[in-house]
């Protein structure tokens, strides 16, 4: 690299190379050997503080900076409530590195202060800061989050002395070993909702008549947003509605972005893998919806499957994994946007759709120019459920709530309800 600047490098280019890879053995130095991992990503983050401190010496910037400190501490409070850990202990825990940082950041300044030299780090681009250190400071704050949070901490004999990073005095380590060892999971899922007072539904808001609205700004609306609104109330909490989207779901869940998700989810062996299902609360499968014009058509799936029938499919979901796995010849059209699909498919641009049969029945309904050319038959046999997090104490609550509205006739109530009612913004 060095070599390669004498060759005629821009120096500016060359000084962030020769900057990213003092930063990168810093970090190496500051992991040591033989160090618990939690300590390696705590020394390598306050490794970073004499960078930082160069930089705000060098832009004439104050170490203290409050908004930045409470954006760091809300992002890692709600990072936290993410991995089921108890919101208190998270802003304990930052609000201690937050500390040990300036600690470290006050001792640079005074050794500059006093005429010690500058290092090369602290000759610094203006974008050094937003650019270089604050995303690799983000990164390293998610992983001391989940390392702390793991069951496997180290002792706190072992870890203050694992903290040697230079500036760092003794009781700003002490506040910070306890911070961390004072970090608490909540026992499960349910424990975390009735303790914060809210349920948080991941839903799509794309697929009626389980959840859908009519644009973004609009109401969440369907049975399955009625069915969470009394999930919260017989929990005595607040229902809080988390946008997710069916590529998305899955990912979401893992990374514990919402307690359930509901919205006409499928119950599959993939899913059930990664997450819980409830108990189902519908059945019925995929089956053809056309325009009525040629409709005739399609009255079996070989007949669908030809070179020149195109089928319109959104991303992400069960429609996509049935057209992929069973056509092969027929030109498959994605549209991004299930709320729109059945207006693209009215338009012309696809021959047909393959979809969830109640669906198909919701639209045809609405639309006398669309028709179910296979008589609304299932092509499959599926059943609808609530996706949860593999939390057996909250299956359990959820399981048994659903099972008391199944038997009192409430769930088939809210089918019939939603099945007539018309859009909103709708003629």
């Amino acid at each position: 690299m060095i070599e390669g600047c004498r060759a005629g490098r821009r120096w500016s280019n060359c000084k962030t190379l020769l900057i990213v890879v003092l930063i990168g053995l810093t970090g190496n130095i500051a992991r040591g050997e033989g160090n618990h991992p939690l300590a390696s990503l705590l020394n390598e983050r306050l490794s970073l503080m004499r960078d930082v401190a160069a930089y705000k010496w060098q832009h004439g910037l104050s170490i203290e900076d409050s908004e930045r400190e409470a954006v760091v501490v809300a992002r890692a409070v709600a990072e936290g409530r993410n991995l089921g850990l108890e919101p208190d202990t998270t802003r304990r825990m930052f609000e201690a590195q937050i500390d040990a940082a300036k600690v470290v950041q006050h001792y640079w300044f005074e050794r500059w202060l006093a005429g010690e030299d500058l290092p090369l780090v602290g000759q610094l681009e203006d974008d050094f800061l937003e650019e270089q250190l604050r995303p690799r400071l983000l990164h390293l704050g998610k992983a001391i989050l989940n390392a702390a949070s793991s069951e496997d901490r180290p002792h706190k004999t072992e870890l203050i002395h694992s903290l040697t990073i230079e500036g760092l005095d003794e009781s700003a380590r002490a506040a910070l070993v306890d911070a961390v060892l004072s970090l608490r999971r909540y026992p499960n899922r349910l424990s975390q909702i009735l303790d914060l007072g809210q349920l948080r539904i991941g839903t799509t808001g794309d697929y009626p008549p389980f959840t859908f609205r009519a644009n973004e700004q609009a109401p969440l609306l369907g049975l399955d947003i009625d069915m969470a609104k009394d999930l919260a109330a017989s929990l005595g909490v607040e229902p809080v509605f988390v946008a997710t989207s069916w590529p998305a779901l899955t990912a979401d869940l893992e990374a514990g972005r919402f307690d359930i998700a509901m919205g006409g989810v499928s119950r599959t062996l993939e899913r059930q893998r990664i997450g819980f299902l409830s108990l189902p609360y519908h059945d019925g499968g995929k089956t053809v919806v056309a325009p009525c014009a040629g409709a005739d058509r399609y009255s079996s799936l070989q007949a669908v499957d030809q070179p020149g029938v195109r089928v319109i499919v959104n991303p992400g979901g069960t429609n996509e994994q049935f057209v992929d796995r069973e056509l092969s010849r027929a030109q498959k059209i994605p549209h991004q946007d299930n709320r729109t699909i059945f207006a693209g498919l009215l338009r012309g641009d696809a021959d047909l759709m393959i979809t969830d049969r109640i669906e198909g029945q919701w639209q045809v309904a609405r639309h006398p120019e669309l028709c179910l050319p296979m008589g609304g038959n299932n092509l499959t046999y599926q059943e609808k459920a609530y996706l949860m997090p593999q939390d057996s104490v909250l299956k359990a609550y959820v399981d048994t709530w659903l099972s008391l509205r199944i038997a009192k006739g409430e769930v088939d109530a809210l089918f019939r309800r939603w099945l007539d009612a018309p859009i909103p913004g709708e003629p």
